[in-house]
């Protein structure tokens, strides 16, 4: 692999750190989405204020500090450097060489535009080339077809299926494991 290669960016969207006082009024708003927030965690919804969320981003930064096994990043576009949601690596277990990864994309406008595979692309590179992980895992609702989609299209394979798993508005859905190897990304990528 050439040293040249960005680490964080691609032609659609950039991976950058938190801008608290610009992120937290974005993030806010997407807080206030049903849809995303039950989307992107089996937590139950809640909206959050600005203020909630600048505390939000200070315990990521301090877990990522603390811990060492948090990678964070916000999601903008190029070149217009505006919010669209955030990515991050989290649970790794260094001496095992694993970790799990998630993303997230805010504003229903920007689904379906590339996006996501590009913030993925970047997410496994930097994973695997620069901090030398071998696994990486996401785990997705049966409902999140989408997410799905996207992740079996970087690559990532169903390894484990939590039958009825999660409850949402009455129906019960399965939870899916996915993941992928080191080298099963360095043989599709060349």
């Amino acid at each position: 692999m050439m040293i040249e290669v960005q680490l964080f960016e691609s032609e659609k969207i950039r991976l950058a750190p938190i801008d608290h006082e610009k992120d937290a009024e974005v993030e806010s708003i997407w807080t206030f989405d049903a849809e995303y927030l039950r989307l992107l965690s089996l937590e139950p919804a809640r909206a959050l204020c600005p203020a909630q969320i600048k505390k939000k981003y200070e315990k990521i930064e301090k877990e990522a500090e603390e811990s060492k096994s948090l990678f964070y990043f916000t999601i903008r576009t190029r070149p217009e450097d505006r919010l669209i949601g955030f990515a991050r690596l989290y649970g790794v277990e260094w001496a095992n060489g694993v970790a799990s990864i998630q993303l997230g994309i805010g504003d229903h406008q920007d689904h379906r535009r590339g996006y996501g595979l590009d913030v993925l692309r970047l997410l496994l590179r930097y994973a695997f080339a620069e901090l030398n992980l071998y696994r990486l895992a996401a785990i997705i609702p049966a409902y999140n077809q989408p997410a799905l989609g996207l992740f079996e299209k970087a690559g990532f394979v169903e390894e484990v299926r939590r039958r009825q798993a999660v409850n949402r508005d009455g129906q019960r859905w399965d939870l899916i494991h996915l993941g992928i190897l080191r080298p099963e990304w360095a043989e599709r990528n060349g």
